[in-house]
């Protein structure tokens, strides 16, 4: 999908360098898949507390059925 955007020079060139990136489009889609990846972590520290925790269980145990 061709998209414009109006970037800040001085951000894409420090993302560039920092990353190693030869073209915008390569800091960019790094930044964008960073971005996602973070957003959903902070999803999965929304279910602290919610999910139920069993006492008993054994993972060990779970480990040797494979």
């Amino acid at each position: 999908m061709a998209t414009n955007l109006e970037l800040d020079d001085q951000l894409i060139l420090e993302a560039k360098r920092l990353g190693n990136f030869a073209t915008k489009r390569e800091a960019v889609t790094a930044a964008l898949e960073e971005f996602v990846q973070r957003r959903k972590q902070l999803e999965i520290l929304d279910l602290f507390g919610k999910v139920e925790f069993d006492p008993d269980y054994d993972y060990k145990k779970n480990r040797l059925k494979r």
